[in-house]
This record gives C-alpha cells, structure tokens and sequence, in this order.
C-alpha cells in the first residue's frame, strides 16, 4: 500500500478510535478494570510495524525482552515485508512473527483482525509499542489484550494525538538516539506506571551494535555468481555499492541522482580496477540501468537481481557501501563494510546506523532536521537543499579513505557557516 494512503488513514481513522477506545478503557469495557500491571509478565509483545533499518537499531531491545521472558514467550507484531531482519537476526522464533500484509486495503483489514485475535489468544501480557506516535500501533497494542501497555504519551507535548491507550506512559526524547529509545521502552513494562512521565532512570550505557552477520559459504558463491553473470566478466575487488534510492516513506532523503553518477565516474577513475554497483529493489532496475549507463562500462545495476538476503551478502563481499540515509545503511551494520551514510532531513544524532564502520555525512543547515516524530515524519520542505549541499568531494574522500586503506574519519566539522560534518552516530 502506498505510504501516503497508511498515513491517511492513521490520521483519518486512527484519531476517532484513539479516542474511542480511551472511552472504553475508561469503562473497562474491551479490557476488564482492575490493576493493568499487577501480575508477573510471562509475555511480551513488540510491535514495530515499519523500517526494517528500525528493526536493527531494536536489537538491544529485543534482547532485553528475551532476557525477562525467554526466547519463546517474546512476540513480535509487523508488515510482513519488514520481518526479514527478525528472521535473520533468529532473536525469536519465525512462528512468534504476526506479520500482516499491506499491499491492498482489503488484505490489511484481513490480516489485522487475524493478528489481534492471534495476540489476544496468546494472552499477552505486556506490549510495548516501539513506532513513534503511530496510532494504527497504539490501537494494536491496546486490542491486544495486554494489561502492561508500554509506549510514548505526549503529556503537555505538542505531538500527535492518540488517546490515552498505555499504562507505562514513557516521554519522548527527541534528543535521544533511536536505539536507546526502544530500549528504554522495553524497560519501562518493570517501572511503576504512577511515575509521571516514565522513565526516570539514567540512560544505559551499553553497546547497541547488532551482531555480524556470517553468510554460509554457498550463499557467497551465489552472490558471487549474480556478480560475475550481471557484469558479464570477472569481477574482484575492490567493490563500490551505491545505493541511489531512498525509502518512499521519506523521498526528501534521496542525494541528487547525478551526485551518485559523478561520485561513480571518480572513483572509477581514481581506482580503474574496482567495480561500482548500483543496488536497489526490481521496481529500481530501470533506474539502476541508466545510472549505471552513464558512470561507464565499469559500472554494474545490480538492482532486482538480489533478494534482501543477498544483498547483505553482498555487503561482506564488497568494501563501501554509499547510501542515502534508509534501511541499507542499518543493514550494512551488520556486516563488516565501509558504510557512507547521508543525512539531511532526518539526524543521525537520533537515526544514525551504530557500528565501527558507520561514518555519516551531514549538511548543517538551519532547517535541518526537518523529519520527526512530533510531525508523523511528514515534512513541509519542497527543496531538500540539506541534501544537496553535500558534495561529492567529500563523499568521495571518504570513500577513498575505505579504498587504499588510511584512518577513518571519526568526526570533523568544518568551519564554515553552511558546514558538513563527518561522524559517526553517537549512541547513548
């Protein structure tokens, strides 16, 4: 389904059931009045409907939750196309997935009546909600029967309305990274609910870095193959991937086309003997070809031709990845490549990928970031110059750095007013 028409109907239906379903809780009508958070949580449910690259930052979180329950009593609620980096992680068992598809209305309606009837059978008893002020997740959580419900309130905020559905209600920290965040909210199922606003304890200092991934040997050879057949030779390393495309959720966050096409000429002609591959999904294949045309014979589309799962593959096998600021730069974490993130609408102090091979570029302009929660990520800019200003000069030196082998940057900021900064997400 389009993003659009899901945040349509969040807005347009989610508001009157937000506000309905508070009535009942009120009542004690669809959940019976007595303590919500007085029995022992023998099960959790996560729900985390959208981003994939989300779901790696949710790592620590998940974790958290197996720790408090075990492996088999922790349940996670989401689209069917995001559940992929959950199957990949084995955090929990594929059959503690409720996936829902959402590519037509009537299979969405479908598949969430299915789900909630599935969580409430399960006799979840606990949920946290870990969109930022979706209310579709709100009204998940809350039919799902669970008596400890964990989840962001706006209080005196002026962020978007959606009832008064959780019993640990947890503040919104814009100014903390995205990973502590979801943490924190798996945390507050064991604070006590009368504390206003949860949680009021420090933030942990612990490594959020997800696990590396290791390919099995014939899913190398695959990958490798798919190279070899698309590029119509040979190919060896060194391997330069960009990925010029950007989740439709955000199109703002997208690097002008031709800043990838003039960053894949340089580095083929700095480097003649590596390869430069353009990735993406089947619907960007078309894209991929012209982009790639235009680079030159060097260049490769590899866009439709890797399921999720090889193209992570493909991140072991290759040396830098450069990416708009979207799920790839989260995959990418998960391997040991070189990953050249670009932010502009959004901050990587809050989004940012965590690993030691992150590095992020950023342009500091007044506007920026212009994408949050408090705005349903729904930004008023009709011209992401943030975007724009980040040359390909300056990708490319990072790029280099990756290629023959010199210290990485950690963090530079230059002095100029409309200035760039290279760094790597800082994490709590």
């Amino acid at each position: 389904m389009n993003p659009h028409t899901i945040r349509r109907l969040d807005s347009w239906l989610g508001k009157p059931i937000c506000f309905a379903l508070t009535a009942l809780r009120r009542l004690g009508v669809v959940i019976p009045r007595r303590p919500e958070s007085a029995a022992p949580i023998r099960r959790i449910l996560l729900i985390k409907m959208i981003e994939q690259g989300a779901t790696v930052l949710a790592y620590r979180a998940i974790t958290r939750a197996v720790e408090l329950v075990g492996r088999e009593n922790v349940y996670f609620w989401t689209f069917d196309e995001n559940r992929f980096i959950l199957d990949l992680l084995h955090l929990i068992p594929p059959q503690n997935v409720l996936s829902v598809r959402a590519r037509r209305p009537l299979v969405l309606i479908w598949d969430l009546l299915r789900t909630t009837l599935a969580a409430r059978k399960l006799e979840i008893d606990a949920s946290v909600d870990m969109e930022f002020f979706s209310r579709a997740s709100a009204i998940l959580g809350f039919l799902s029967g669970a008596r400890r419900r964990a989840g962001l309130h706006r209080f005196t905020s002026e962020g978007p309305y959606r009832g008064n559905l959780m019993t640990h209600r947890v503040q919104y920290n814009p100014y903390l990274h995205t990973a502590a965040a979801y943490f924190l909210l798996v945390e507050a199922l064991l604070a006590d609910p009368k504390q206003v606003p949860l949680l009021k304890r420090p933030v942990p200092t612990i490594d959020f870095t997800a696990p590396r991934f290791e390919p099995a040997r014939p899913e190398v050879e695959k990958v490798e193959a798919t190279l070899d057949r698309v590029a119509g030779r040979r190919v060896s390393r060194p391997i330069v991937l960009l990925n010029p495309n950007a989740s439709d959720l955000l199109p703002l966050r997208r690097w002008p086309t031709d800043r990838f096409v003039e960053l894949g000429r340089r580095v083929l002609d700095e480097h003649p003997h590596a390869t430069v591959a353009i990735t993406g999904a089947p619907s960007e294949r078309q894209a991929g070809e012209q982009i790639a045309r235009r680079i030159g014979p060097q260049a490769i589309n590899l866009a439709g031709h890797t399921s999720l799962r090889d193209l992570i593959v493909l991140y072991t096998l290759a040396d830098v990845l450069v990416t708009n600021d979207s799920g790839p730069g989260h995959f990418a974490s998960l391997t040991g490549i070189t990953s050249i993130v670009l932010f502009g609408p959004e901050t990587p102090a809050v989004f940012g990928p965590i690993g030691p091979n992150a590095r992020v570029l950023r342009a500091d302009i007044a506007c920026s970031p212009c994408v949050n929660p408090f705005n349903h990520r729904f930004s008023p800019c009709n011209d992401n110059v943030c975007m724009g200003m980040i040359e390909v000069e300056r990708v490319y030196e990072l790029v280099n750095e990756a290629l023959i082998g010199t210290p990485k940057l950690r963090l530079t900021v230059l002095p100029a007013v409309h200035s760039l900064s290279v760094d790597r997400a800082a994490v709590p």
